[in-house]
């Protein structure tokens, strides 16, 4: 029934305009032709007039009364957003110019030089002057700005300093994946084959590589550390998506079986964006900027920054996922003992043993 109203209000629309479009050329008719086209003519460059200051006019309203639903300019979280930012206002400067100027000139010709008896029309096929004129200026414009866009990319994406630390990005429908090296800095070896989340291995993981036993695995939180440069090792386990990071004004694809990096360095603390932005509420986000299925929109991860005395003390408290895939290799793991155990030579049981070991732990 829906589709039947909707192709009914789609008809009678057409019938209607047909029906307006007869009427205009009977009155034509009426008043003769070339009166007819004089009237409309006159009619069309005082509304083309309007439509420039009513246009401009809505633009700037749109930009003032939505003004604090975007991101503003001055206020990106990483060395590399300041420059993107930067490019961004030079190039939206430059655009804006080139608008009003053009767009000011083709509502006033149409509204000042509108058909009159008085004035006849001059005609000229062309013009070396103005032909130069118009494509050279633009041309050393464009120039430059895609001079900067592509040094600022190979920036961003080349080599990060020695110093940075590394962090891999892995996407899959509809969740962000996260993996870190531990004392040795280096991530381990992984096969996509051995991806197996029953075994506790969701990135597959080589457990013959020693690199692989002190990686540490999250899901809920991306941590990164304020003014240490940070490396982005990027992939996909199925099909593209794309690291977005609005805030530090970075995004990069995630391509399966593709490795992409990028690297920036982050320059405001959770805590710092909060205060600034007056918001206890806010939190860095990671999201998917790359349609991936129909579970796109809530693919989103949330990101810490904060000092770096804060992420060892938060990296101190993962697990590595080695241990998680493989208990038996695990230390602090205690095996509680049969019924009936013998107490220890200390006089404890094993049951006793067990709780002390879980009290300490807490």
């Amino acid at each position: 029934m829906q589709t039947f109203f909707i192709i009914a209000i789609l008809a009678l629309g057409f019938l209607v305009t047909f029906q307006i479009a007869k009427a205009s050329e009977y009155v034509s008719v009426i008043r003769g032709e070339e009166q007819s086209r004089r009237q409309s003519n006159k009619i069309n460059a005082f509304l083309l007039l309007m439509f420039l200051i009513v246009g401009l006019i809505g633009v700037y309203y749109c930009n003032e009364k939505l003004a604090g639903k975007i991101l503003h300019y001055g206020n990106p979280s990483s060395d590399h957003g300041v420059l993107v930012d930067r490019m961004l206002i030079i190039t939206l400067w430059v655009t804006f110019i080139v608008f009003v100027l053009t767009q000011a000139c083709l509502f006033w010709f149409s509204f000042k030089y509108q058909e009159s008896e008085n004035r006849k029309p001059y005609y000229f096929p062309h013009d070396n002057k103005l032909e130069l004129l118009w494509t050279t200026v633009p041309a050393v414009v464009l120039t430059v700005m895609v001079g900067f866009g592509i040094f600022y990319w190979f920036k961003i994406t080349g080599d990060a300093p020695k110093d940075a630390m590394v962090v891999e990005v892995t996407g899959s429908q509809f969740k962000w994946e996260f993996r870190y090296p531990g004392k040795d800095g280096i991530l381990g070896k992984k096969y996509y084959k051995e991806i197996n989340d029953a075994k506790s291995n969701p990135l597959g993981q080589l457990w013959d590589d020693p690199a692989n036993q002190d990686d540490v695995y999250g899901t809920t939180e991306l941590h990164l550390v304020v003014n240490r440069p940070v490396k982005m090792v990027i992939g996909a386990k199925d099909v593209i998506h794309d690291v977005g990071l609005a805030h530090f004004r970075m995004k990069m694809d995630a391509v399966p079986g593709t490795p992409t990096t990028m690297w920036f360095t982050p320059t405001k603390t959770t805590k710092q964006m909060r205060d600034e932005l007056q918001d206890p509420e806010f939190v860095y986000e990671i999201s998917c900027d790359q349609m991936c299925g129909k579970g796109h929109y809530s693919m989103r991860g949330t990101i810490v920054v904060e000092t770096q005395e804060e992420y060892d003390t938060w990296l101190i408290t993962q697990k590595p996922q080695y241990l998680t895939a493989n208990p038996s290799k695990d230390p602090n793991a205690v095996k509680a003992p049969a019924a009936g155990a013998p107490a220890d030579s200390t006089g404890k049981t094993g049951t006793d043993t067990v709780k002390a070991v879980a009290s300490a732990m807490h």
